[in-house]
């Protein structure tokens, strides 16, 4: 069970490198990477299945995270989903899939994906 937990691990850190990065490498584009929305919902999957694994497992019988801590971090990131879904769809209004997003709606997500990060470090 350790290596599932361990493969949900690096499906989820992958995940949110690919939304940051997808964030960042946008910047200075009026578009987001699609991407970004694969990455949120892999990291979402990810972050729940590892949840879930050392749950079953009993990895965590010694204490394991916080509860609120996850709480905190499966919202933010289930956010970021439903964001990430609003500016595909919104960016794929455009030129071959390839319109604008609103600047709000690509900083939100870049901002609460930043947010997700140091919850996860600091909590």
């Amino acid at each position: 069970m350790e290596f599932l937990y361990n493969v949900l691990a690096v499906l989820h850190f992958v995940g949110w490198a690919i939304v940051l990065g997808g964030y960042l490498a946008s910047l200075r584009s009026p578009d987001l990477y699609r991407g970004v929305f694969h990455g949120a919902l892999s990291a979402l999957v990810g972050g729940i299945g590892m949840v879930g694994v050392a749950e079953a497992s009993g990895m965590w019988d010694d204490g394991g995270p916080d509860m609120a801590k996850i709480g905190v971090k499966l919202a933010v990131a289930l956010v970021i989903s439903v964001l990430a879904f609003v500016a595909k769809r919104q960016g794929s209004k455009g030129d071959n899939g390839t319109g604008a997003v609103t600047p709000g709606l690509k900083h939100t997500i870049g901002g609460l994906t930043l947010v997700n990060i140091v919850v996860a470090v600091f909590w």
